[in-house]
């Protein structure tokens, strides 16, 4: 079966090419969507056991639906392996920054550049090779195997996995991967998220023209933003080494527009912060913290000052002697050579909403340069390969 994959390895270059020259992006940045590619990867997934579409209605998006595909292949064990990936990439940003055109696949030394090339076309594509070597061995596998290509991760997952758990397809006692994050080596396995918290602030002041300050929204902003940002930091200062950075984030970011011109004073200043919170803080403290922050602000300055929360989430621990963690440890160590590590990441994945969701046997793990959402990004084609040699081992017991 190993040697199948690796036979596959141009057909595997190929199919990555043309996820990449797909521009699936959600519309919420201004796109149309994943329909396009998923109705590739269908072509793909024929010969499965089952294949199923659950589509959520999206009247913004090419064809009014935002795809969830989910393909099985019969195992002899009633328990599923699933392999969870994603079909939506975000926007290329400044194109001025790439070599090469972000939405053209390019082979180079061994890897292939372009935007969504590792996040997550590379797994896709060695998800789906897995799946297609275990389908074509010679022996059924032992466990149910299960892929699982979703919508709108890099927006929310309101219509990807989200709408996907309310489906009922999954039962607690199944297995997930979600090759969404990992390490050069392929050494990492990712147990654990940080909770995110997507702050908005309004600052108010006066217009007014520059020559006649009165109450400047900007300069208002700045320091309550830096004052917010070094108290948060201070107060919630506990470190976690299972993760890198091992503390606590707080993280101004957008900052939306204001006046138009040089020579007038904006009388409203709209900024964003993006926090990424050890699991050890509760969110409603961290909240009830910044409100205390705000308050203290607009008595002093008698301005108004509003604090709204865009997103937040939070997610369990998968359990480090787990049956997923103990399995595909020693999958890469068979195939390999090397010990994994466990270590938690600031992002998110889809594995927080799995774990959130009462499924405890959720890690992520792929072999990665960390590319994502970088001008140039990048697969290295080995990792691809080898990835989906991994995926497909699991499937069979040696024991069994």
């Amino acid at each position: 079966m190993l040697k199948t994959i690796e036979e596959m390895r141009d057909k595997m270059v190929d199919l990555l090419c043309k996820v990449i020259e797909i521009k699936a992006i959600s519309p919420d940045f201004g796109g149309e969507g994943e329909l396009d590619k998923a109705e590739l990867l269908m072509r793909y997934l024929k010969d499965f056991d089952n294949v199923e579409r659950f589509d959520a209605r999206d009247e913004r998006v090419k064809g009014g639906v935002r795809p969830n595909i989910v393909a099985k292949v019969k195992g002899v064990v009633n328990k599923t392996i699933w392999i969870i990936t994603h079909l939506d990439v975000v926007p290329e940003g400044d194109e001025r920054l790439w070599r090469t055109p972000p939405f053209k696949a390019v082979i180079e030394n061994g890897k292939v550049y372009g935007r969504g090339s590792e996040d997550n076309g590379q797994s896709i594509v060695s998800s789906l090779f897995a799946g297609i070597a275990v389908l074509n061995a010679d022996v059924k596998p032992k466990y149910n195997l299960g892929l699982v290509f979703v919508s709108d991760e890099e927006s929310g997952s309101e219509y990807g996995l989200k709408h996907l758990l309310k489906q009922g397809i999954f039962s607690k006692e199944d297995f997930f991967i979600v090759p969404d994050v990992g390490s050069p080596k392929g050494e990492l396995i990712e147990i654990a998220e940080k909770s995110i918290l997507w702050l908005k602030f309004e600052v108010f002041g006066v217009q007014s023209h520059a020559s006649m300050p009165v109450k400047n929204a900007s300069r208002r902003a700045m320091k309550f933003l830096l004052d917010l940002d070094e108290k948060l930091h201070a107060k919630f200062n506990m470190r976690n080494d299972l993760f890198d950075p091992p503390y606590s984030t707080f993280e101004p970011t957008k900052r939306d527009k204001n006046v138009d011109n040089v020579n007038t004073i904006p009388g409203l200043d709209v900024s964003y912060m993006d926090c990424r919170i050890l699991p050890e803080y509760s969110l409603d403290d961290v909240i009830d913290y910044i409100e205390s922050v705000r308050r203290f602000y607009e008595i002093k300055d008698k301005e108004r000052l509003n604090v709204e929360v865009i997103q937040r989430s939070s997610s369990p621990k998968t359990p480090e002697n787990s049956e997923i963690v103990l399995k595909l440890s020693e999958t890469i160590y068979n195939l390999r050579g090397i010990k994994p590590k466990l270590f938690g990441i600031g992002g998110n994945t889809c594995a927080s909403f799995l774990r959130n969701a009462g499924f405890r046997n959720a890690v992520a793990w792929c072999t990665t340069d960390s590319t994502a959402h970088k001008p140039n990004e990048y697969c290295k084609i080995d990792n691809m390969v080898e990835d989906a040699k991994v995926l497909s081992a699991l499937f069979f017991d040696p024991k069994y």
